[in-house]
């Protein structure tokens, strides 16, 4: 690791729907799948920031990778189903995507805690090629039942948000009216069976309060920003800010610009205003709640339906966010508090998650 460099952990990163949707080849260099990309018609396509290389050369030794496939009545082209059995065809087999990587040696798999100090150390010795990942899944519409929960776990999913946009199979997610379904709160009742993790990111405000009140087990919040810098249902509260800090969780911080920057429209605004050092400014408010820095950690999302396009403007790819140290330096984080942001304090957490016995 170059002595200027921190080890990153990054909660949040749609690499499988990426390959798989998109076609796109993650194990190249971004110069190159961006050539590949050139020409198309959607402005994401060929402004990728996210490939192994990139991960690599950024020091991101850690990630959650989410699996995502929705069944809902929004009908978004490559992210919505027609029935919730398809959706967790195509979210199986973006879980053969991650299995497919591990056996090329890109990815190796997190299931524990005992994995998680064992790539550590190997990525402190030297041995970088693999990236450590905590499967994830954002919206848990290919979950076919409360019951098919231990079959998805037996496969190693780790970390579920319940819904994402709109009307889901188990809740309402972002935009939506509504709370958790009848079924969503079964479904929770089998999480905390497993010991499987709540990522309450996502929720409605109705849902989120209904998820904190029944469900009992470990939440996080994997990439949310906050409302009382940039308004709307996709940002928390200070209130429910305060809420996942009482349950211990930590939050990261999500460089979508629409998510920085107070008026931001996707697809109509130029991100040259959005610049990487305003999730400081997020980050900072998460750690002025909380009275300290345990709480605040990156979840970056980046290539999550866009590319450089819809990032801060003087970011290239992950690999920049190496220049968050310094920024969180000059706004008077201390060298430990740091390094809690850029990894130490999920994997504190997850040391936590996982501390009650075998995962």
């Amino acid at each position: 690791m170059a002595n200027d460099q921190m080890i990153v952990f990054d909660a949040h990163l749609d690499m499988a729907w990426n390959a798989l949707n998109w076609n796109r080849d993650l194990r190249l260099p971004v110069e190159e799948i961006r050539r590949a990309e050139a020409g198309t018609t959607e402005d994401h396509r060929g402004a990728n920031t996210v490939c192994f290389p990139e991960l690599r050369r950024g020091e991101v030794a850690f990630c959650l990778a989410t699996i995502l496939a929705r069944s809902t009545a929004r009908n978004e082209a490559l992210l919505d189903y027609r029935s919730p059995e398809i959706a967790s065809a195509i979210g199986q087999g973006q879980r053969t995507y991650y299995r497919i990587m591990e056996e090329e040696g890109e990815l190796r798999s997190l299931r524990n805690w005992t994995d998680v100090e064992k790539h550590l150390a190997e990525w402190r010795s030297g041995s970088r090629k693999a990236i450590g990942y905590i499967l994830s899944m954002e919206g848990a519409d290919p979950i076919l039942s409360p019951d098919d929960a231990a079959r998805w776990r037996d496969e190693g999913l780790r970390v579920v948000g319940i819904s994402h946009y709109g009307e889901g199979v188990y809740a309402h997610g972002t935009s939506g009216t509504g709370g958790i379904k009848e079924k969503g709160f079964a479904l929770l009742k089998a999480f905390e069976e497993l010991r499987m993790i709540l990522d309450t990111t996502h929720l409605t405000d109705r849902g989120f309060w209904q998820a904190l009140e029944s469900f009992h087990g470990a939440v996080l919040a994997s990439h949310n920003n906050c409302r009382a810098l940039v308004p709307g249902d996709r940002q928390y509260s200070d209130e429910q800010l305060r809420a996942l800090i009482e349950r211990g969780a930590v939050i990261g911080a999500a460089l979508d610009a629409w998510m920085m920057m107070p008026g931001y429209e996707p697809g109509k605004a130029d991100n040259a205003q959005v610049k990487l050092e305003m999730i400081v400014a997020h980050i900072d408010h998460i750690c002025q709640l909380a009275g300290d820095s345990t709480h605040a950690a990156i979840g970056s999302d980046l290539d999550g339906g866009f590319g450089r396009e819809q990032s801060p403007s003087d970011l290239d790819t992950i690999a920049d966010l190496q220049r968050l140290p310094d920024m969180l330096k000059q706004k008077g984080f201390s060298e430990t508090d740091i390094e809690g942001v850029m990894h130490g304090n999920w994997l504190r957490f997850f040391r936590k998650a996982w501390s009650k016995g075998p995962n």
